[in-house]
């Protein structure tokens, strides 16, 4: 029969469609959310099992142009390649539902979710996630948990749940928490900011219209809107409060539908407990030996050995499964040694960070790098500076037109940083889910003023971390390139160690506790608070009290290494052959055509003497050069506020055209002179005016403060033109 349940959730309605479509997978249902329709589909292959230790789960989240009623951009008129949207929501859908699953399940399991329409206000993720999860309870696979996802905003200082897309723009940050009744699963959180710099008054009046870095009495400021650790907790806590809301009402509305679920048949090995008794006391020496090597090669070349020489002394046992004894005695030592010892496998304590060291513009024809090496994790971040017509054009499937991305973090992750032999090829939704985690981080506090900026973080060694170690060297290079950050932005990563009631969280974790670990939580920020934040929860769940003391361990490790970032900051030196200059200050809007000349003459001249690039906002009277070189742009600025600064509205003068009058030179420019008229008004005489013969320099026929008869030929815009009296 067919159904359709209605759900009236916060901030939100739901309508989902039951036994109308896609009939033959083992679970479907057909959202409906506004405007937006969407497909979720799951299909498990029931006959076929993965003798690996992971959970064989595919899933994919796809939008379809139709569903905005567009074409595919392109030459291709068909969906392809996944967009990063794409590949970062089916990411965010995978690490939801993952924990759901048993340990031992090895059938391979789809999850396909389509968006079919597509409303402008609706959050594709939370829904998206919704509708998976929905499917997944409704099928015959033997899982019956909710898990709900659920969008937090602050707009004008009041918290919302599940704001409208429009209205996220207006928020200081984002959350996007996804969790059952109990536990939350999965975090992901961005400390917003504006791109612009606000100019506030310091004890007196503010001209809009001076540069604020010239004027004494106005400062140029802007906030990253760090999110405090007190203000996070609280914040997840009602957001606890609302999933176990939506997951009560979820599940108490779908049971009833539910398919007959058949018996999952988990693989579930056990560990050969003659082998590990074994392990223990004959290697034990051999293995704390091994795990102490913190490469993965090193460790894992260590456990070989130690395999290889109990096969020789036991030559009737099965290699493999002795493999799987080892990994488990070595896990238990691990998280015992940590536990009982507060000692970690590499010696440090548990709130240590390993050794740091940073070099700054290590490349010399790029813009600007750092070299961030954090023990055996290094990352090569390199900045890229453009205009606005550098930027990352794209289209969202709900977006009214093509958009321009000004701030791009890309993230590489080569085999060989890990000792692999792997071809280097398109990036993965790991490295896309990296690169996005600090382009969170960093792009709040960077002040761009209008420029494009592209880092690209290539990691050259990997034990652990390697996108906080994209953060730290990101903000490296940003300072490396000149690029005002309002706060220094550190990361780190942490992970945490927990039996029955004891727990031990561990400050910027290696490979070896992430694998053997509970928890992998990022987080990055300023001393003040934090910028960005992702933990995926193996445990399947999480304790407030627990998160809060592993944050407020992170804040005490970004302040260390922000310590260490600083003494190196102090030690820059640009690529001035290199680098990019760029400059933003302000003139009267009503000077703009004068800038700019008839059919764009001046402005034309001014580039081409100048080599620069001139962005003009004629509402805000804001003028961005931007050139190869600081001689350049400041050519190019003493250059136009000599056109502006001699200018006076034609409102306020009294003269009329052919009136003579005696003025004094003010200021000389290469273009002529600025007069002072009396009365305080200001004229401008072009060079040609000067003389009735050819004039090569200004200078050789007058000096600034000579006394000069003139007359008013032209008021044109906001100039008074000049001519020199017969």
């Amino acid at each position: 029969m067919k159904y359709t349940i209605e759900l009236a959730l916060k901030n939100k309605q739901e309508s989902y469609a039951l036994n109308q479509v896609a009939a033959q997978a083992n679970g479907a249902v057909w959202l409906k959310s506004g405007n937006t329709v969407i497909l979720a589909t799951v299909v498990i292959d029931e006959t076929h099992f993965v003798d690996e230790d992971f959970l064989p789960l595919t899933v994919q989240y796809l939008e379809k142009s139709y569903a905005a009623g567009k074409f595919p951009g392109g030459f291709i008129k068909r969906e392809t390649k996944p967009s990063d949207f794409e590949a970062l929501t089916s990411r965010i859908i995978d690490r939801s539902l993952r924990p759901l699953f048993p340990k031992g399940f090895a059938n391979p399991i789809q999850i396909s979710v389509l968006v079919l329409s597509a409303d402008a206000d609706a959050d594709l993720q939370v829904l998206g996630l919704n509708a998976a999860s929905a499917a997944l309870y409704l099928s015959d696979i033997d899982i019956f948990n909710s898990v709900t996802g659920v969008r937090v905003a602050k707009i004008d200082g009041e918290i919302v749940f599940n704001p409208k897309h429009s209205d996220l723009q207006r928020s200081t940050f984002d959350l996007y928490l996804a969790g059952s009744k109990d536990d939350m699963l999965m975090i992901e959180m961005q400390a917003l900011g504006s791109d612009e710099a606000q100019i506030i008054e310091v004890g007196g009046l503010v001209d809009p219209f001076i540069d604020p870095m010239m004027a004494s009495q106005t400062i140029a400021i802007r906030q990253s809107n760090a999110m405090g650790e007190d203000e996070l907790i609280d914040v997840l806590a009602q957001a606890q409060a609302v999933l176990l809301e939506a997951n009560t009402m979820y599940e108490n509305a779908f049971k009833p539908y539910a398919k007959a679920a058949f018996e999952l048949q988990c693989v579930i090995k056990e560990i050969d407990t003659q082998m590990c008794d074994y392990v223990v006391k004959n290697h034990t020496d051999d293995l704390k030996r091994g795990i102490s090597q913190m490469a993965k090669t090193e460790r894992s070349t260590a456990l070989r050995t130690i395999r290889k020489a109990v096969m020789t002394e036991m030559p009737q046992w099965d290699e493999h499964e002795l493999k799987k004894a080892i990994e488990s005695v070595k896990r238990s030592m691990v998280r015992t040694q940590i536990l009982d010892e507060n000692v970690r496998a590499d010696g440090r304590a548990l709130r240590e960070v390993r050794p740091i060291s940073i070099e700054t513009n290590v490349l010399p024809s790029a813009h600007a790098s750092a070299l961030f090496t954090r023990g055996q994790t290094q990352a090569l971040v390199v900045l890229t500076l453009g205009g606005p017509k550098d930027a990352q054009m794209y289209e969202g499937l709900t977006d009214n037109g093509t958009q321009n991305e000004g701030f791009m973090v890309h993230y590489n992750f080569p085999g060989f940083s890990v000792g692999e032999a792997s071809p280097i090829g398109a990036p993965r939704r790991r490295e896309l889910g990296h690169g996005n985690l600090a382009k969170r981080a960093l792009e709040g506090a960077t002040v761009r003023n209008g420029q494009t900026v592209r880092i690209v973080s290539e990691i050259l060694e990997s034990n652990g971390s390697s996108s906080m170690a994209t953060v730290c060297g990101g903000y490296m290079a940003l300072r490396a390139g000149d690029i005002e950050v309002c706060d220094p932005i550190a990361g780190v990563a942490m992970g945490m160690v927990q039996e029955g009631n004891r727990h031990a969280i561990l400050t910027d974790i290696m490979g070896l506790e992430d694998h053997d670990g509970d928890l992998d939580f990022k987080v990055a920020g300023s001393k003040a608070g934090i910028t960005a934040m992702q933990m995926d929860i193996k445990l399947g769940g999480i304790h407030l009290d627990v998160l809060k003391e592993a944050l407020y361990q992170a804040k005490e490790a970004r302040a260390h290494i922000i310590d260490i970032m600083m003494s190196s900051e102090e030690n820059i030196e640009l690529n001035e052959g290199t680098l990019p200059s760029t400059d933003l200050f302000h003139v009267d809007p009503s000077f703009i055509g004068d800038i700019i000349g008839q059919a764009g003459k001046t402005i034309r001249e001014i580039i081409e003497r100048f080599d620069v690039a001139i962005d003009i906002d004629k509402k805000k009277g804001s003028v961005k050069l931007t050139g190869k070189n600081r001689e350049g742009i400041k050519g190019a600025r003493d250059h136009i506020e000599g056109i502006t600064s001699g200018l006076t509205p034609v409102e306020k003068v009294d003269y009329k055209v052919g009136d003579i009058v005696q003025g004094k030179v003010k200021k000389i420019v290469d273009f002529g002179a600025f007069i002072e008229l009396p009365g305080g008004i200001d004229g401008l005489i072009h060079i040609s005016k000067l003389s009735d013969g050819h004039v090569g320099r200004v200078s050789d026929v007058i000096k600034e403060g000579d006394e000069l008869m003139v007359e008013i030929v032209e008021f044109k815009g906001n100039k008074i033109g000049l001519g020199r009296a017969k």
